[in-house]
């Protein structure tokens, strides 16, 4: 925990996926100060068109490289979000050649009785976490 959603346009390598994944991963670690473990990501690939994903008016094209990253999170504050967006940019740019303006990340929050790990438990709620 958090969830990680990659929805990306189809044709990266296994490779490139690897790096896109790792780089989103030393962001997260960095921001949200989570163990090293505490990995969960799952990559959506799309063709072209089935992914529209505009500027909302902010005067800036996207290239075919755009990553649109959807986390699911217990709350965090906006200094820790804010800090996630810019480490998970500079090491998908640093890591993967991908231009700052082709990242989009969306957050949205639940609880601790939200999540089970495994065994039908709210391991939050029961105190194994």
């Amino acid at each position: 925990m958090p969830l990680l959603r990659f929805d990306i346009i189809e044709g990266r390598t296994e490779e490139e996926l690897k790096q896109l994944l790792d780089a989103a991963h030393r962001g997260m670690l960095k921001a949200f100060e989570v163990p090293e473990r505490d990995r969960y990501q799952i990559v959506h690939q799309h063709p072209a068109h089935e992914m529209i994903i505009e500027d909302t008016g902010l005067g800036f094209e996207r290239s075919k490289d755009v990553v649109l990253i959807s986390i699911t999170s217990k709350q965090r504050t906006e200094e820790q979000k804010q800090k996630l967006y810019q480490y998970i940019v500079e090491e998908l740019q640093e890591s993967c050649g991908i231009d700052p303006k082709d990242v989009m990340i969306s957050i949205v929050i639940n609880g601790d009785a939200d999540w089970s790990f495994g065994f039908g438990k709210a391991q939050f709620l029961t105190g194994d976490l």
